[in-house]
């Protein structure tokens, strides 16, 4: 009897060291699958900051946006056009100048100019035309007012110079020489007085005479910048490059006119002017296409240019860079907001240099 009583409580005491065994053995078990747990937890957030890290560099490094021309290093291909921008002052409180790639000055002249008489502005199907008449405060007003105050932003600044015979462009050129600008843009659809009013950009010879004239005393590269109104755009691009153009730009304002049917009056007190907006897009980009593969020198494209998709389609049909001009009258972030646009496309498309894609049209 006593030994039955002593191997019962034997197995007894077995059974309990054995479910503590067990109990130990889960314990355990859970102890160390926690210890995998956090261990993986630990491998999978440092790889995840790794890939994050390494995802931040890529987008960062191989987005590359900027554009060179004739030697001058923007950091977006995107500026504002002539005539829509004042001089970036009128602007300074609106937007943001460091992220524009350049800002290209209103046309400025050896002396004042008074411009056109009024009414001067007339809005039109898809665009609105003018006839300033370029007025401008003149060049000593200009280098004393509107460079320093370009010269505070991160910013190229490209000085558009107008004149009435090759002596009044010459005379800007020179002044400007030794100012701290980074091109010089030079408006040939002015009328040359001395040959009977017909725009210096409307004949190939004298586009040659006046680019060869200019850059013989310009110390800055030299943009021209065509007109459209010419039967061959061809012609005066390789003119232009002829002539040693560094760049060339395109296209200006289209001649147009509008009448008041009420009134029976013209719109426009010089009776014609300028047609510009989205409603000129398709003739520019066909221009900036032909004139692109006329010449080697880089080609910067505007004319009705009013949001992110027409910029990518100027630099696909051949420019370097875009001016953005009538937009900016109506939105006057619009050239921010159109370098951020061609910026997301790249990356949408995996395109890391902004070059890749100049002239890329098939």
């Amino acid at each position: 009897m006593g030994g039955e009583i002593n191997v019962n409580m034997n197995k007894i005491e077995n059974v309990k060291v054995n479910e503590a065994a067990k109990t130990n053995a889960k314990a355990n078990a859970k102890t160390n699958a926690g210890v995998k747990i956090m261990s993986s937890a630990a491998e999978n957030t440092s790889e995840k900051k790794t890939a994050n890290s390494t995802m931040d560099i890529m987008v960062n490094s191989i987005i590359n946006t900027t554009v060179n021309l004739a030697g001058v290093e923007l950091k977006n291909p995107v500026m504002t056009a002539s005539g829509t921008f004042g001089s970036g002052q009128e602007y300074g409180e609106l937007i943001d100048l460091n992220r524009l790639g350049a800002v290209v000055t209103k046309g400025v002249a050896n002396v004042p100019w008074p411009g056109n008489p009024t009414p001067r502005i007339a809005e039109t199907h898809g665009g609105m035309l003018n006839a300033i008449g370029l007025q401008n405060p003149g060049i000593d007003l200009f280098c004393k007012r509107d460079i320093p105050f370009l010269r505070q932003f991160d910013t190229k600044i490209i000085v558009n110079v107008c004149g009435k015979t090759t002596e009044d462009y010459l005379e800007v050129v020179e002044r400007l020489g030794d100012e701290p600008v980074d091109l010089l843009e030079i408006n040939i659809s002015c009328p040359n007085v001395k040959e009977g009013g017909i725009a210096f950009g409307q004949d190939p010879k004298a586009v040659e005479a006046i680019t060869k004239a200019v850059k013989a005393k310009a110390k800055q590269p030299v943009i021209m910048k065509l007109s459209p109104n010419v039967t061959d755009i061809t012609v005066m691009a390789k003119a232009a490059q002829n002539g040693g153009a560094d760049v060339i730009s395109l296209i200006n304002t289209l001649t147009g006119m509008k009448i008041d049917v009420h009134k029976r009056k013209f719109a426009l007190a010089n009776r014609t002017g300028g047609l510009s907006g989205p409603a000129i897009k398709p003739v520019a980009l066909r221009m900036v296409y032909q004139a692109a593969h006329a010449v080697s020198c880089p080609v910067i494209g505007m004319g009705g240019i009013a949001c992110w998709e027409d910029a990518v389609e100027f630099i696909l049909a051949g420019a370097s860079a875009v001016s953005v001009g009538t937009a900016n009258f109506y939105n006057p972030n619009a050239a921010v907001e159109i370098a951020e646009g061609i910026e997301n496309y790249m990356r949408q498309y995996g395109i890391s240099d902004i070059r890749e894609l100049v002239g890329a049209v098939e």
